[in-house]
């Protein structure tokens, strides 16, 4: 029986991992659910798995979930304790009682968790791809240190995990790396109806249920940017030999290239259960709960490079690689505070790539950024990075009433 910590527990990764635990009660057991504040989705998850440990990060929120508890679950066996420090809550992912910790809240905010279940030598399932963008050689280096086996859950690097031999970084004989992109939304939007583009828009991705913040990412393709690097820490190949190809139908998840000429590739729907599965269980196999892909049903499998001038933000994610150092790290908080604004209605979509370039020029200043050397120097470039690109938002766009139409609704 496996224990199982997820942090994130109440978003698109946390709900689909349950999902698939809740089909193999004989194999997993939920130790710990961790939520920022949707407490509504978190009750009703602490009703189905009886976890020991709640983490809250909203101290509000966890004053509500303390009382609901002890109107509804005190004198029972299924009331769990409820922990809201953030050092608690970090220190929760290096619980000696837990064997598996899902690494899924979004963005750097769930660095300090992942590092203390890396440093604690857990395998760990990797969504949260801003850790490795920010603190990837710290990561893989504590990883290798400690013993913890990270496993990818990102659609696009367990594809590429389940097609490299063994699971193991590339040999020689692979040449390349193949990310696989929907193209989101706006693929084939005239360039001139870009202005127009809400927050509601951004998020209505055509093939994948996503939260917000990862659903703006796709729609600029930074998240494909995002996931370059990732996938050049996990599985140690220079960016250059990392591609990008447009895949509108979301079939085939990611490919690896060999030198004999051969192209391996893992082919499924578009549901996350199916990464998730294949992580949880690795390396066996079982029932996600997913449907058979029926190839006689697909219509067919299209390809195309990027358009760089509609996802300026992929150009901005491979510059950064190629610079290093801190770069990776300032565009991903460049990123996090212009996709914020933009779904606050702040700032329009197409200032977003503005930000994010702006903030990478000013941070750096054309210098060798020196990379960070510990987690608390990541936590000082990023808290820096992100008081330098609030401040440039505000030059960038000075009229925040104007950025999307005033008929739209948040987000």
């Amino acid at each position: 029986m496996k224990s199982i910590a997820i942090f994130g527990s109440t978003g698109s990764i946390g709900t689909h991992t349950l999902a698939v635990i809740a089909r193999h009660p004989d194999r997993y057991r939920v130790y710990a659910l961790v939520a920022h504040a949707q407490i509504d989705v978190l009750w009703a998850q602490i009703r189905q798995f009886s976890p020991r440990i709640v983490g809250v990060a909203d101290p509000l929120a966890a004053v509500a979930l303390r009382a609901r508890l002890h109107a509804e679950l005190k004198d029972t066996q299924h009331c769990p304790e409820v922990v809201t420090d953030p050092l608690a809550l970090a220190a929760l992912a290096a619980d000696p009682l837990v064997d598996c910790v899902v690494a899924a809240i979004v963005g750097v905010a769930g660095l300090a968790s992942t590092w203390s279940a890396v440093c604690a030598g857990k395998q760990v399932l990797l969504a949260n791809k801003e850790s490795l963008v920010a603190a990837g050689q710290l990561m893989m280096t504590a990883a290798q240190a400690s013993g913890a086996t990270i496993l990818p859950i990102d659609s696009e690097h367990n594809a590429i995990f389940q097609c490299l031999p063994a699971g193991v970084s590339p040999p020689d004989a692979v040449l390349k790396l193949v990310l696989t992109a929907s193209g989101g939304p706006f693929r084939s939007l005239p360039l001139s109806e870009f202005s127009n583009i809400t927050p509601a828009d951004a998020c209505r991705h055509p093939n994948w249920r996503m939260g917000p913040k990862i659903s703006v990412d796709s729609a600029t393709m930074m998240n494909k940017g995002l996931e370059v690097i990732e996938a050049a820490w996990l599985f140690s190949m220079p960016p250059d030999r990392i591609e990008v190809v447009v895949h509108p139908q979301s079939v085939i998840h990611s490919m690896v290239q060999y030198a004999d000429g051969s192209m391996l590739a893992q082919l499924g729907r578009p549901d996350m259960r199916t990464p998730i599965a294949h992580a949880l269980a690795w390396p066996e196999r079982i029932d996600s709960g997913v449907a058979p892909l029926d190839l006689c049903a697909v219509s067919g499998l299209q390809f195309e490079a990027p358009d760089r001038q509609r996802f300026p933000c992929l150009d901005l994610a491979f510059r950064a690689i190629e610079q290093g150092g801190a770069a990776p790290l300032v565009l991903n908080a460049a990123n996090e505070i212009a996709v914020a604004a933009f779904l606050d209605h702040r700032l329009s979509f197409q200032q977003i790539p503005q930000v994010i370039e702006a903030t990478l020029e000013a941070a750096l200043m054309g210098t060798e950024p020196a990379a960070p050397e510990s987690i608390e120097q990541v936590l000082t470039q990023d808290a820096r990075a992100r008081t330098l690109a609030h401040r440039l938002l505000t030059k960038i766009n000075p009229h925040p009433e104007n950025s999307t139409p005033a008929t739209e609704s948040s987000t």
